[in-house]
């Protein structure tokens, strides 16, 4: 343990001889990695949203053949129908309003539900300033998820306007579900007036079922029994609905998993070039510590440890950077009226910086290779 920590220590010197250079590597390596860690963040996001789990209960009634909100119309009468069905545990009826249905980033989305049901259709918020008993009060009253809230600036009292809407801010909400985060509650009757829908009109209805294996069957249950209806439905458990509704945010954000394939290419030519050059400036060195006793696996774990050192450095940076940029712009993505947020969590910041250190240790096997096998008594010489 002493002989590693010894390496270790003596790596570090000989990164330190040469500032500019090692600094130089570093910042190349934590630019790299900043955009790995975007890649990773966004990778992360898509699947937390997409991924169904045994606690999946919850189903999305939509209007069968529409994708926009502002294309899918149902009779808010539909509740009292789907409620009587086996296995349904509560219908929330919902109306969403987007000031942009295509893909695109900052989307405002407005989600309208009945008053008294707001706990039951996202029983998991919790609300950090403001109140409720002022959201009740006023008609034109808005519940701001937290990352919606500081992407704006806005806090309880402030006016809002937004694809022709103006709200008043009478809370703000945090909630485990980035959806939760990034979007605006307001009440359901003021809503379907303030967009021009009309009252007993809604986008959607949420279901919550008993049990996740009840979500198929209650699905079939509510399709078959609006099959003949002039406003048929399509009914899918949540994240279903979610990767079905933005396939074209998905296809956008699988584009970007090349792009972390080649910051990581980047990253180990980088290193890879620093560390060969190391070696070549270093012949006469390694051959008098070759002479005074280092046997050749020393020397070659010698520049590993180097190249560790200079990953694991980079990585922190660039790691680091990218999570307080993201933190700080709280990017939301959306489509159809569905929204992703992009924020990072321990889980990317722990694969980014192992990724860095094991990618510097991997580039620098070559050049390790060849501070190894060369031979003593050329480069005393030359």
């Amino acid at each position: 343990m002493r002989a590693i920590i010894n390496l270790l220590k003596l790596a570090w010197l000989q990164l330190i001889r040469h500032r500019v250079r090692s600094l130089l590597t570093i910042f190349g390596v934590a630019s790299g990695m900043f955009l790995f860690t975007a890649v990773e963040t966004l990778q992360r996001s898509l699947g937390k949203a997409t991924e169904e789990t045994a606690a999946d209960t919850t189903l999305v009634v939509y209007r069968q053949n529409r994708f926009c909100p502002s294309a899918s119309r149902l009779p808010e009468h539909y509740a009292d129908e789907i409620r009587r069905i086996d296995g349904v545990r509560e219908v929330v009826p919902v109306q969403i309003v987007v000031n942009n249905c295509g893909a695109s980033l900052d989307v405002i989305t407005y989600r309208g539900v009945p008053d008294g049901l707001l706990k039951k259709f996202a029983p998991e918020i919790e609300i950090i300033s403001g109140s409720e008993a002022e959201w009740s009060r006023r008609d034109d009253g808005a519940l701001l998820g937290e990352m919606f809230a500081q992407r704006r600036g806005l806090k309880p009292g402030d006016r809002f306007d937004a694809a022709g809407i103006t709200v008043t801010v009478s809370g703000v909400i945090r909630s485990p579900f980035a959806q939760d985060n990034n979007v605006a509650y307001v009440k359901l009757p003021f809503l379907q007036q303030a967009s021009r829908g009309g009252l007993g009109v809604v986008t959607q209805f949420n279901v919550r079922v008993n049990t996740s294996s009840d979500l198929d069957p209650v699905a079939s249950k509510i399709d078959e029994l609006f099959r003949s209806a002039p406003e048929p439905t399509d009914t899918r458990p949540e994240k279903a609905f979610f990767a079905e509704t933005a396939a074209q945010l998905i296809e956008l954000i699988g584009f970007t998993r090349w792009l972390g394939v080649g910051a990581v290419i980047a990253v180990a030519g980088l290193v890879a070039n620093a560390l060969l050059l190391v070696v070549r400036g270093r012949v006469k060195e390694n051959a008098v510590l070759r002479t005074l006793g280092f046997p050749g696996r020393a020397i070659g774990l010698l520049v590993l440890s180097e190249g560790g050192l200079l990953g694991l450095a980079g990585g922190i940076v660039g790691v680091g950077l990218a999570v307080i940029f993201l933190r700080w712009q709280s990017f939301t993505m959306g489509n159809e009226g569905q929204t992703l947020s992009i924020q990072p969590d321990a889980g990317v910041v722990v694969v980014g910086v192992g990724s860095a250190l094991v990618l510097g240790i991997f580039a620098s096997l070559w050049p390790a290779f060849q501070a190894m096998s060369q031979p003593i008594v050329k480069n005393l010489r030359s």
